[in-house]
């Protein structure tokens, strides 16, 4: 039997967003910590990594969503997927736990 504990799911992109709309990138694995690598947009050193691993400041991407919209539907630069818990609706009271008045 083999272990997987300790093992990250794979990390697939979401949505590309529409031109002008922001990139939603809050999984840590689009932040390195230990290096800062020149951008591939506008070779400033940057922190941050795409889905695909690239260098790139969010807005960088963002701005090049914006200018490459034919392209942006490729995927290179996208939103994380939801989590089931950011699109899951709260929980309906049920009326028949009412309290009598």
């Amino acid at each position: 039997m083999t272990r997987t504990r300790g093992k990250k799911a794979p990390f697939e992109p979401g949505l590309v967003p529409p031109p002008g709309a922001l990139l939603e990138w809050r999984d840590s694995q689009h932040f390195d910590r230990w290096q800062d690598r020149p951008c591939v947009l506008c070779d400033k050193p940057t922190p941050m990594r795409s889905h695909a691993g690239e260098p790139v400041h969010k807005a960088c991407a963002e701005d090049w969503i914006a200018a490459n919209p034919v392209e942006a539907r490729l995927g290179r630069f996208a939103s994380d997927t939801p989590s089931p818990r950011a699109t899951s609706a709260p929980p309906t009271p049920d009326p028949s736990h009412r309290r009598p008045p």
